[in-house]
């Protein structure tokens, strides 16, 4: 190994640290980006932007990857309840299929529940009885009518591939308060949602903000095994900094330069952290039993799982993590055939990890700071395509929890079929503006210059509600 040129070394030929080698090659602005690389003292990772005192410091995301159906889970409506089998009594948008048929009632049964009255179908009893955790938002709309375009403009605020995720977004300007796992995490339950990876990608944005998925069996992260003694794969590391340095200090700022540095560090120190972060045995009984990792139905336990390692993980630090549906058999939540078959198996199979959820990050006193999301790309039509719901983006419903969102509250209505949001409309952009205000980032002076332009998550849309708040 070439030793330090004497300009790298203080006064008494001592090499520099990693920290003090970047602020002696780069110069100006151009540290600016890497400053929460650089992190702070224990290489938690330091906050590159903070507008303003955050009201939550992590985001776990529940996305019900096809689409749930709400009238049948969450958006009671008499009147399809009463003209179930009729002719629709409303002007009908083309849908994705073009099949339109009559009004179509839900395959549950709604009750409210909990102080706030929450109207929770019986397909979902456990969520039920967290009525009083959820903010629920009954007008949400969305501007794409199928999967691919519509995944990436609920990740990214953009109907196109390319664009960074949201949880990129959030990773690049927080940074991980873990200092051994990346700021965005990816557990994926089995099935990767249309459009790919790309809805997890860090686009324009340096790559170590991009998501990392973990899988649910076998090695949760490729190559995570040491395949060589630790102190050759330090002494390869340390080579592999120092030549990275070198080329910084030679070519001043370079992103992916940057990012290699902070990827083969974290690969690393990932080696010891993820292996005792996926053993889920130091839990106790109850806690594995509460979420559902001893139940009798597989996908029960493999979102049990989930639902279990995303609480450890914002335990840890982890700034966004993000929960993809197992592979029930049904399509995802994307039924348009077979509509209670698909309600009962997806239902079953999260129902019981997603309350277990809410309960374990209250008790802790975790809820308070991490927000719970909890949705799909779009919704579902009041009128049937055979047995089943074709494509709506017109009107939908997500749920927020914790994180400073108003428990117990519900916001916004669709009309009275449960088709089109028309009080207190929702836009995917005002989600991701109020979401990103929760964490101390004000989203229209969130940006990053590229191809001449900043850009934002939020484009030139978006509002804070501010209604949803605490």
């Amino acid at each position: 190994m070439s030793k330090p040129s004497p300009s790298s070394c203080d006064e008494h030929g001592n090499q520099p640290s990693r920290r003090e080698f970047l602020q002696r090659a780069a110069n100006g602005f151009a540290m600016l980006p890497l400053a929460h690389l650089l992190g702070d003292s224990n290489g938690s990772g330091g906050a590159l932007v903070r507008h303003h005192a955050p009201r939550a410091r992590s985001v776990i995301f529940l996305y019900m990857d096809g689409a749930p159906s709400c009238q049948d889970l969450f958006d009671y409506k008499e009147r399809l309840v009463k003209e179930n089998g009729k002719p629709f009594g409303l002007p009908m948008e083309p849908t994705q299929f073009n099949k339109r048929g009559n009004t179509l009632g839900p395959c549950g049964k709604f009750q409210q529940h909990g102080e706030s009255g929450q109207w929770i179908s019986d397909f979902l009893p456990h969520i039920a009885k967290s009525a009083d955790r959820l903010c629920v938002v009954r007008s949400m709309y969305a501007e794409f009518s199928e999967h691919t375009n519509a995944n990436y403009f609920l990740h990214t605020g953009h109907g196109l591939q390319g664009r960074p995720s949201m949880g990129a977004w959030i990773g690049y300007g927080l940074g991980s308060d873990a200092k051994d796992l990346p700021a965005f995490i990816v557990l994926n339950g089995g099935l990767v949602p249309p459009g790919g990876v790309d809805n997890f990608h860090s686009g324009f944005l340096p790559a170590h903000s991009q998501g990392s998925l973990f899988r649910m069996n076998g090695d949760a992260v490729a190559n995570i095994r040491p395949r060589e003694p630790e102190q050759r794969q330090r002494r390869k590391l340390s080579l592999t900094r120092e030549l990275n340095e070198l080329t910084l200090a030679a070519d001043g700022h370079d992103p992916a330069v940057e990012a290699a540095i902070e990827n083969h560090e974290l690969a690393f120190r990932m080696q010891t952290a993820v292996p005792n972060l996926l053993d889920i045995e130091g839990e106790s009984a109850a806690t594995r039993e509460m979420y559902g990792c001893n139940d009798e139905y597989e996908h029960t336990r493999t979102y049990g799982r989930q639902c279990l390692l995303a609480r450890r993980l914002v335990e840890r630090g982890v700034r966004f993590v993000e929960l993809t549906v197992p592979d029930t058999g049904s399509d995802r939540w994307d039924q348009h055939g077979n509509l209670k078959r698909g309600l009962t198996r997806n239902c079953k199979t999260v129902d019981k990890p997603i309350a277990a959820l809410l309960a374990d990050l209250e008790a802790r006193g975790l809820l308070d700071e991490t927000i719970v999301v909890f949705g799909g790309e779009f919704g579902r039509t009041p009128f049937a395509q055979g047995d089943g719901r074709d494509h709506n983006p017109y009107g939908f419903t997500m749920w927020m929890a914790g994180g400073g969102f108003r428990p117990g509250t519900s916001y916004g209505a669709t009309d009275e079929y449960g088709y089109k949001a028309i009080e207190d409309r929702m836009s995917i952009h005002d989600l991701h503006a109020t979401l990103l205000w929760q964490l101390g980032i004000d989203h229209e002076r969130f940006a990053y210059r590229f191809g001449g332009r900043d850009l934002r998550l939020t484009d030139v849309y978006g509002n804070v509600i501010r209604d949803l708040l605490v």
